[in-house]
């Protein structure tokens, strides 16, 4: 069987005779920008060429020069097509985007990946952020990578190297460290301790974990920079925390939107009224489950006064019930949107971790 090698150009639409045995191998249609090289001209397309075998790399627009070069293409045409004027831009060392746009956040962590392959796994506010905190995104992305890896320092990754990788959780095709990891990793790296109360508090109030893994991440971990960790996990009341955290599993079963978290509910002169876990201002309805009450705090009976709907559960209900407390929730937000709104304004408190 003979093979023919054919040009490298498109459309490729030439004519085989009936009855050869020749077999043309053309390249696929979807091919990066840039492709083919001209210092290529002629050559076999095989699994190791084939552009789409670079798997999910490429869908999100990122390449490897090994790939490249694999691929065949020259050293010398990689830099012209990355290089100042080229289609293509260098993200870090032999990683592309094949486009000269601003990378967005998931290309540059598909890049660092790329970067750091084959068993880097993200960790640090990237990895909460994918398991759904809110928390505001650090400027560089914070790798784990095995000890035994020794990578040159890279702009805009910090990779740690380290003896216990976890197990990857795979959200939208990258690898993220759990939340309780992901939380002490960034956490180890603060000395203030608010800072890292309130980092080692986040996988708690989303109720991604509870203070006992937090603790077995920690005893099982290396031990630098743990001290004040731990002394914030031993001090922590976790019980309000988590129930914020059960509180969201209720509401995500629901339809309803995200309400504002921790207000104190005043009148329209400013006076405090009483406070709500979480306040629903366009309807004015308010969901008690954590706030501490009294036997001389009658503040629910003033919030009722004014006209508003006032929901309340204990954080037992929350974890004992989940699925009658989020009706429960619905009927209030229902008999809420059919009221009048009450004439109470509400101010956000201090210690809100949403």
């Amino acid at each position: 069987m003979a093979t023919r090698f054919c040009h490298l150009s498109y459309p490729q639409e030439e004519a085989i005779p009936a009855g050869s045995d020749e077999v043309v191998h053309r390249l696929p249609k979807a091919v990066p920008l840039g492709w083919p090289s001209r210092h290529s001209r002629y050559m076999t397309i095989t699994a190791s060429t084939d552009p789409t075998a670079f798997g999910d790399l490429v869908a999100h627009g990122v390449l490897v020069r090994r790939h490249l070069r694999e691929a065949g293409l020259s050293e010398r045409r990689i830099a012209k097509l990355s290089g100042p004027g080229g289609p293509w831009q260098r993200v870090y060392s032999g990683v592309f985007l094949v486009h000269d746009k601003p990378p967005s956040r998931e290309q540059l962590l598909h890049a660092a990946i790329a970067r750091c392959r084959p068993d880097a796994v993200i960790t640090g506010t990237d990895a909460l952020r994918a398991h759904g905190v809110n928390h505001p995104l650090t400027e560089q992305i914070h790798l784990l990578v095995p000890h035994y890896r020794r990578l040159a320092a890279e702009p805009g990754i910090l990779a740690n190297r380290t003896a216990r990788m976890p197990e990857p959780v795979m959200i939208d095709g990258l690898p993220y460290a759990t939340p309780a990891r992901a939380a002490l990793d960034l956490a180890r790296r603060e000395n203030e301790p608010d800072t890292v109360a309130q980092l080692v508090s986040l996988p708690l109030y989303w109720g991604l974990c509870d203070r006992a893994e937090l603790f077995a991440e920690l005893d099982a971990g290396n031990q630098r920079g743990s001290a004040a960790v731990r002394s914030v996990l031993r001090g922590m009341n976790d019980r309000e925390t988590f129930a914020h955290g059960r509180a969201l599993d209720v509401l995500r079963q629901t339809a309803l939107p995200t309400p504002q978290w921790n207000v104190a509910v005043c009148d329209r002169r400013g006076r405090r009224i009483g406070t709500a876990d979480a306040w629903w201002d366009e309807i004015g309805l308010a969901w008690r489950y954590r706030t501490a009450a009294g036997p001389t705090d009658f503040s629910h009976l003033a919030l009722a006064a004014t006209g508003t709907v006032l929901f309340r559960c204990t954080p037992q209900q929350l974890m004992d019930s989940p699925e009658e407390m989020s009706r429960e929730l619905i009927r209030a937000y229902t008999q809420a949107a059919r009221t009048p709104r009450p004439k109470v304004r509400a101010i956000c408190r201090t210690g809100n971790a949403a």
